[in-house]
């Protein structure tokens, strides 16, 4: 084990829902697989008066409601975590941390390394950062990093003047912005997809994609966070972050080696090529909706207007339908279509690659049924490749019909691959930053995306076209493609791809 991964990890916000569903488990179980050896402390700082017993009480409890397996006794592992009741607004509430991560350092022979999550609200991200420069606790003895959570910011201005703030303590190579789609298997398998396979990389153009499908539609309405929702929307909530990254990844030039500058790089360049529009110009290009009421497994539910906390008269988008032009030599004139939405008909997220036809495919014929091939990248809920193809139809017959081939990764495994959040931390422990955003990615896409909200915002008299809950969005999500002449392919386990 390299001592350069030793560290201590502080997480502001330590009694909150993200910390207990999702860092504690990751923590166990990277100390689990001998990532973290012992050589680590965990402190968690939170508002609540709690003792470091109390805190290792809630630490066991998320680790038993999570789905993870605990192996043998936990007083080692706790061992390792101690509370502190903190004002992130009180100068002396960071001293009490520096003095105590410099007791924990001696005691766990960690070389002064230090990580700063920050898993609460984001309107204190550059007073904390401000307070840890001004007293101390950012460490020039060993490394210093910063992972703060989505939303960075709420549109360029805001965005920008969060960095500035954060760059007054840290710098950009010790900021890592955390997406957590970035940690999910399938989407760090797209790279593998591309650059590893001839048969695909050589086909990844213009010349033989007609189109790019994205869906990440979710099952859920806005449950609880009806308050937070509607001052976000999907817009800002899951297309600026989620939706563009994965269209960078898709998009993006071979990089020169894998490293986190090269990749970052050619992410980049992806997202600059961007076709940008006027305000005028959404309207082609976007489509946005809200749900209404309907039936989700058979039992009725509300639409979003009636949902707890959310304004009876809102216009906040539950669902965002776009078409994305990358104006390069390697991508002009192929459509990117993108859709997000809560409240639909299931659960899933899914890339779907449609080639082009043969110049003269001799079984075009309406009567042979040929079927577009197309790959499927499975992101959520099932994770995997299909690859549809066109076979012959059993029988004395010389028609097609769609032959679909699939590869399951967690069928393979036979267990659950790694949680993204666990990956994530591993990388940033390993000061690992290629799958987290850098400010260049995050500028790029909230300069895509303000022109758009500044359209929808100022756009007030037109009807707001709902859709039934349980469905798959709006009637003009299908009309942005139709006008190409291409349909959304469908997004189920069992879906029957014939034409």
């Amino acid at each position: 084990m390299n001592n350069h991964t030793y560290c201590s990890m502080v997480i502001f916000g330590a009694t909150g829902d993200l910390a207990k569903r999702k860092l504690f488990p990751s923590i166990y179980n990277l100390y689990k697989k001998g990532t973290l050896d012992k050589n680590f402390a965990v402190v968690g700082v939170a508002r609540r008066e709690w003792s470091d017993e109390v805190f290792r009480e809630n630490v066991t409890a998320s680790l038993q409601d999570s789905n993870i397996s605990i192996e043998g006794d936990l007083t080692e592992f706790l061992s390792h975590f101690r509370y502190l009741a903190f004002d992130v607004t009180n100068a002396a509430s960071y001293q009490d941390l520096h003095e105590l991560l410099n007791s924990l350092e001696q005691e766990f022979s960690i070389p002064g390394n230090r990580m700063f999550y920050m898993a609460m609200a984001p309107e204190f991200f550059g007073t904390i950062a401000s307070y840890l420069k001004s007293e101390g606790v950012t460490n020039e003895q060993g490394w210093n990093r910063l992972i703060i959570e989505k939303p960075f910011g709420h549109d360029f201005a805001s965005a920008q003047k969060l960095n500035e703030d954060l760059r007054q303590a840290f710098a950009e190579d010790e900021i890592y912005r955390i997406d957590h789609y970035l940690g999910k298997e399938m989407v760090q398998n797209i790279g593998v997809i591309r650059f590893a396979n001839a048969i695909f990389e050589s086909l990844w153009n213009n010349r033989h994609i007609s189109n790019i499908q994205i869906t990440s539609s979710e099952s859920l309405g806005v449950e609880d966070r009806g308050g937070y929702y509607d001052t976000s929307g999907a817009l800002r909530d899951m297309v600026q972050n989620h939706m563009i990254q994965m269209v960078a990844l898709l998009a993006m030039e071979p990089p020169i080696r894998l490293t986190t500058e090269e990749i970052r790089s050619e992410k980049i360049k992806a997202l600059r090529a961007l076709r940008p529009m006027t305000k005028d110009e959404v309207k082609q290009y976007f489509v946005r909706s809200q749900y209404g009421p309907g039936s989700m497994n058979g039992k009725e539910v509300p639409g979003y207007r009636s949902e707890p906390k959310v304004n009876p008269e809102s216009r906040t988008e539950t669902f965002v339908a776009g078409k994305l032009m990358i104006d390069n030599f390697r991508w002009a004139g192929v459509p990117i279509y993108i859709r997000t939405g809560k409240r639909m008909q299931e659960k899933s997220t899914k890339i779907v690659v449609e080639f082009k036809e043969l110049p003269m495919n001799l079984y075009s014929k309406s009567e042979n049924n040929v079927h577009p091939n197309l790959l499927i990248i499975h992101i959520q809920p099932d994770e995997g490749i299909s690859l549809i193809l066109n076979g012959k139809k059993i029988g004395m017959t010389d028609k097609t019909t769609p032959a679909k081939l699939d590869y399951c990764n967690h069928c393979i495994d036979g267990i659950n691959t790694p949680e993204a959040y666990e990956k994530l931390l591993n990388d940033a422990i390993h000061g690992d930053a290629t799958n987290f955003t850098h400010w260049d990615e995050v500028a790029l896409s909230w300069k895509f995306v303000d022109v758009i909200s500044e359209a929808w915002k100022e756009d007030t008299s037109s009807e707001f076209e709902l859709y039934p809950a349980g469905s798959m969005g709006p009637k003009a999500a299908d009309e942005l493609l139709a006008q190409d002449g291409f349909h959304w392919w469908p997004i189920g386990d069992d879906s029957d791809y014939s034409i």
